[in-house]
């Protein structure tokens, strides 16, 4: 029993490291005196939007067209698309809407990650002051780049924009998802990009071309985007939230299709974990508002996974009642405070707040299968190819 208390007693220190870190940051932003402004850039910044694409002819058109519509001065925007081993016409269909397309067969080395760095190194001589790395599943606002040029200047450091949800009236699935977006992008992150601490990266990720020049792309891994938020964390480079620049992917609509992408994500983020905790515990250019913000965002389970986890603690707790029990149930509900109210704000400014609410009448059943996946995904910990998400095209893509 003793060793039960111990284990909910670890389980309740990690699960509480977010709220921790989100108390740290609001004590820094009350402390902090006015940030230093750097003035504007002269002209807008240069913008190498890379479009990685396997197969993706189905959903590149409508991405690049939503590139092709910014309300950016066209001649400081170039797009590049790399159709990596691909089977169909993603590369015509770059060709067709004017993209730049570079064309990668390497069947023994596949991979997003793989296919960036064989990119970039292919673009070694473009002239920008930053990438921008757009899925060819998603689509952005018209103002996207400027609200990221308005960060500027870019060169040295990275951004990471407002990920949101395009299908989000489709099911439950998808407007859960789609609140807990806002919750992320639309408030946490925020509060961290004012206190100084680095945001997690994802798609439409911004990394400033001195960054690059200076330390190349190494992220390999099953979730590269969270690699890259823990070696930019490491060696002090900063990572921003840009609200206002919003890009949305479609979310899968099915458990079945879902799977797949939770696996990846758990797996991904648990390596990442295992193979940086101690390096960035250790860096020498980390802050330590930042080295304690990054153990939280990288041990963090995600709000579902972490409610079925402090459901079962308590039910283990309350059944068996190991020592402390009661002080433990209550350090576990603690926990749950912070996801509340984020998930209770994105809900206040949902443009569709009864459907949404509705929605979370399935979160009980998602719960359980969530814990189920999580489980599951174990087994895929390290560098383990994973099965990509059925792609989709919706009603209003068909029309176009």
């Amino acid at each position: 029993m003793i060793l039960l208390s111990i284990t909910l007693g670890l389980l309740a220190t990690i699960l509480s490291l977010p709220t921790v870190s989100d108390l740290v940051s609001l004590f820094r932003i009350a402390i902090r005196r006015g940030a230093r402004t750097l003035p504007p850039a002269p002209c807008p910044s240069r913008l190498l939007f890379l479009v990685p694409a396997h197969d993706e002819e189905l959903l590149l058109p409508t991405c690049l067209e939503s590139l092709k519509r910014l309300r950016y001065p066209p001649e400081r925007v170039e797009i590049v698309v790399i159709a990596d081993n691909c089977r169909d016409r993603t590369a015509d269909i770059a060709r067709a809407a004017g993209a730049q397309c570079l064309v990668r067969t390497a069947p023994n080395d596949p991979g997003k990650p793989r296919a960036i760095a064989w990119a970039l190194s292919q673009l070694r001589e473009h002239d920008y002051d930053a990438l921008v790395i757009v899925d060819a599943d998603t689509e952005v606002d018209r103002d996207f780049a400027a609200h990221l040029a308005a960060a500027a200047p870019l060169a040295d450091k990275a951004l990471q924009p407002f990920n949101g949800v395009s299908n989000r009236a489709e099911n439950a699935l998808t407007r859960m998802a789609a609140v807990l977006a806002t919750a992320n992008h639309g408030l946490a992150y925020v509060l961290k990009t004012h206190a100084g601490v680095n945001v997690p990266l994802s798609a439409g990720m911004c990394i400033g071309s001195n960054v690059l020049a200076t330390h190349g792309w190494t992220a390999y891994s099953l979730c590269e985007d969270w690699e890259l938020y823990a070696l930019l964390t490491e060696r002090g480079i900063s990572t921003e939230a840009v609200p206002g620049a919003r890009i949305h992917a479609q979310e899968a609509a099915t458990l079945k299709a879902s799977a797949s992408q939770r696996h990846r994500w758990t797996a991904g983020k648990l390596t990442v974990l295992a193979q940086h905790a101690w390096p960035l515990i250790r860096s020498r250019h980390a802050t330590v508002a930042r080295k304690l913000d990054g153990l939280a965002e990288l041990s963090a389970p995600g709000p579902i996974v972490h409610l079925g986890l402090v459901a079962l603690a308590m039910a283990s707790a309350i059944l068996l009642h190991p020592p402390a029990a009661g002080w433990l149930v209550a350090l576990l509900l603690l926990t749950l405070v912070r996801p509340a109210v984020y998930t209770l704000a994105a809900l206040a400014s949902d443009p569709d707040r009864g459907s949404a609410l509705r929605a979370f009448a399935f979160l009980p059943f998602y719960a359980v299968w969530r814990i189920g996946a999580a489980a599951t995904a174990l087994g895929m910990v390290g560098r383990k190819p994973w099965i990509r998400t059925a792609r989709a095209i919706r009603p209003e893509q068909r029309e176009q």
